[in-house]
């Protein structure tokens, strides 16, 4: 059966693009996968591991870990992350710096989850002691965002400063000593925090992932069909 070019051509260039993105579903969605099992694994290992200013800056060998820290909190230079939304209302994670025993060296603890005050130009009052102390959390990426707007990861002038976007070597800068580039998440059942709701998630389940690869190899077995009658079609006529 003889096959015109350009409608062959086209055929095989869109069936390409068709089983590339199938592909890289399927690949996404084994990356998904994997991604759940670190945080089951991590989650449900009742190892504790003690962080230290020495201890090696490895967010994604560290993430869900349960760690100990030593030190105290910088209550004068505390970071308000806008635009977090709980419970369909919107807020800011309170980040305030813990300044690591033995080193100049501190990691940003998320103390939690507070709503936005009556007024948008007000703050809200995050104070804490700053004295020695022992804490416990996990260890985790700092809140993503969807679209990174231009210099949004500059902190405000003010103290607390506000933030939309979290770059530890920016917020560093502006603190004068060196930040881990995670984030510890305060232990639910310690003081000195807001709302907690700690949970490991991904944007999207690996199973829809699945769905969506098969749905371009649906659109691709479509696309030969129709290709396959157009080609008997022209070949009778």
């Amino acid at each position: 059966m003889p096959f015109k070019l350009l409608p062959t051509a086209a055929y095989l260039l869109v069936m390409l693009i068709l089983l590339a993105l199938g592909n890289w579903q399927l690949n996404r969605a084994e990356e998904k996968r994997q991604f759940i099992g670190l945080q089951e694994r991590q989650a449900n290992n009742d190892e504790v591991i003690g962080l230290s200013a020495s201890s090696p800056d490895d967010a994604q060998g560290f993430r869900y870990k349960k760690v100990r820290l030593t030190g105290y909190y910088d209550v004068a230079h505390q970071f308000l992350l806008d635009n977090q939304i709980y419970a369909g209302k919107a807020g800011y994670f309170v980040l305030t710096p813990f300044v690591l025993e033995g080193g100049q060296k501190a990691v940003l603890v998320n103390r939690g989850w507070l709503p936005l005050p009556a007024k948008r130009t007000e703050l809200p009052y995050i104070g804490i002691a700053n004295t020695q102390t022992n804490i416990t959390g996990r260890i985790n990426h700092f809140p993503s965002v969807g679209i990174k707007l231009a210099n949004a990861e500059i902190p405000t002038e003010n103290w607390p400063s506000t933030v939309q976007l979290v770059d530890s070597p920016v917020l560093a800068k502006k603190l004068g000593y060196p930040l881990f580039g995670f984030q510890v998440e305060l232990d639910t059942q310690l003081p000195d925090g807001y709302t907690r709701d700690w949970h490991a998630n991904t944007l999207m389940p690996p199973e829809q992932h699945t769905a969506y690869a098969m749905q371009w190899f649906g659109l691709a077995l479509t696309l030969t069909l129709l290709f396959i009658v157009y080609s008997i079609k022209n070949y009778n006529d």
